[in-house]
């Protein structure tokens, strides 16, 4: 399992249609912050094919200018 948090910059005016992007994600939760124009984004995928899947996603929508991981954790099973 990776569980992953990003500091994610909308582009200036579509943070509330960059919410609405990727609310719609599976494997993403994302929380605005009151008093900045950012997002916090939790991401928690169960392989490492389906982190790099939702990463290549995540950086392809048109309402985000840019994204920062700021801590990363990784299980693995015995």
């Amino acid at each position: 399992m990776s569980i992953k948090s990003y500091i994610v910059h909308p582009v200036p005016g579509r943070k509330s249609q960059l919410i609405f992007q990727l609310s719609k994600m599976s494997s993403c939760e994302v929380v605005a912050a009151e008093n900045k124009d950012i997002l916090i984004l939790v991401t928690d995928t169960s392989t490492k094919e389906e982190d790099d899947e939702l990463l290549s996603k995540i950086n392809e929508l048109d309402h985000l200018s840019m994204l920062t991981m700021v801590s990363g954790f990784n299980t693995t099973s015995n």
